[in-house]
């Protein structure tokens, strides 16, 4: 019989539900999240650990003691903090960046800096430390611009301004809120957004297929920034050559740079890219995968994203097939409320249709029932040959089988396809 694998994931939410279902896959491996959440545990061979995803400590304690043989990290938190690190200097083998690598999201100048050196296509920007010399510089100039506070903000910290009273409000919220916070003011890029994550070790790097994230709380990408309304992939508007055109443009220059500069990436790099009429340009980083592009991609896979880590991390050569006769589409449903003030412990809607796969993200237990917990509450996905039969099924079992009074979603993830 051979030995049972043991994989460490880091992480609680939809992204990493979808990142246990695909590394469980393989029947030799056995999954532990820290700290997950309850409908993980439903998932055959995972189970979740009661640690905090920051507590580096007794994560490491965990490992060493359950002789884990890799570690996965999900999220941006732990990684900008240095878990990589820590793991490594314990004699712990992990995928992900270190510290040092993990700038690229954790410092937004770093990556503008980044992609200076590298020639890589982005927005034309400007950085400022207070309120008075940001509006003055913004009275010289062109709307509408994009407002980023640099360092993480869990995916809210961008603001589209489009004109000066606009800009002045803003700034005034923020400068409010933290007298020294830095800020980058770009150009507006038009175009159509889209996501291309990789898996990197060093130089070799194994693509994924785009996916199209939905950032606005509301229909027809109004209302606030949230961190992600739902997803499909891959992209029926974009000729091939686009993702060969990240290839060659953005990923492969960057990591040229880095690996110039003695940075070592090891882990999934995210590129948030923007098509426009002069090409592909970068929007930002981020050195994780998206949630909640995840769930729409890694079904894609056809072997299991164990194996390709490992192979990846060895250098060894490898053929990674994905499926490419159907779109996987999802919509996330969120607490009435996200991204500002919602309750907790909504009940949880159910579906029964078997070509619809449910991944849980913000749920807890709570006498013994299962509950909302957090704005991002679950992702209702299916998929299909026919991307409009995708949304439309999708659609109409939330319809069906939601409470409008507790949740929020939206209907039209995918409209940007039809276009």
């Amino acid at each position: 019989m051979m030995k049972m694998e043991k994989w460490l994931l880091i992480g609680s939410g939809g992204r990493e539900y979808a990142m246990a279902q695909s590394l469980a896959k393989n029947v030799n491996r056995e999954v532990f999240v820290a700290p997950g959440n309850p409908m993980m545990n439903v998932i055959d061979r995972v189970q979740t650990l009661d640690i905090e995803e920051l507590d580096f400590d007794v994560l490491i304690e965990f490992a060493l003691d359950n002789q884990i043989d890799w570690t996965v990290i999900g999220p941006e938190k732990p990684l900008s903090d240095g878990i990589v690190d820590r793991f490594t200097n314990a004699g712990l083998k992990v995928f992900g960046p270190n510290k040092e690598a993990a700038q690229l999201e954790s410092s937004k100048e770093f990556a503008k800096e980044v992609m200076k050196s590298a020639g890589v296509p982005t927005a034309a920007y400007a950085t400022f430390s207070n309120y008075d010399e940001s509006i003055k510089y913004l009275e010289e100039h062109d709307f509408p611009v994009v407002v980023k506070l640099n360092g993480l903000a869990a995916g809210k910290g961008v603001f589209i301004i489009k004109d000066l009273a606009e800009a002045k409000e803003t700034l005034s919220s923020i400068y409010d809120n933290n007298v020294h916070q830095e800020i980058l003011i770009e150009e507006y890029l038009e175009g159509q957004e889209f996501s291309m994550i990789v898996m990197v070790n060093g130089l070799d790097i194994i693509t994924m297929p785009l996916a199209q994230d939905h950032k606005r709380i509301y229909d027809g990408d109004k209302g606030p920034n949230t961190g992600g309304m739902g997803a499909y992939s891959p992209l029926p508007q974009f000729r091939d050559n686009v993702l060969n055109e990240g290839l060659v443009k953005v990923i492969r220059p960057v990591l040229d740079e880095m690996h110039k500069r003695g940075i070592l990436f090891q882990g999934f790099l995210y590129a948030g890219l923007i098509l426009t009429k002069d090409g592909v340009k970068v929007i930002e980083f981020n050195v994780r995968m998206g949630d909640p592009e995840t769930q729409v991609i890694l079904p894609q896979l056809q072997g299991d994203l164990g194996d390709v880590i490992v192979k990846l991390m060895n250098h060894q050569e490898q053929n990674v097939d994905w499926q490419t006769d159907r779109y996987f589409l999802g919509n996330v449903l969120a607490a009435k409320g996200y991204p500002g003030n919602h309750k907790n412990g909504l009940t949880l809607p159910q579906f029964s249709d078997d070509k619809l796969a449910v991944v849980y993200a913000g749920v807890e237990e709570q006498d013994e029932q299962l509950v909302s917990y957090g704005g991002r509450i679950m992702m209702v996905i299916t998929s299909n040959k026919d991307l409009k039969k995708a949304q439309k099924l999708v659609n109409q079992a939330i319809a069906d089988n939601v409470n409008t009074n507790d949740y929020s979603y939206r209907t039209d993830i995918g409209d940007k396809a039809f276009r």
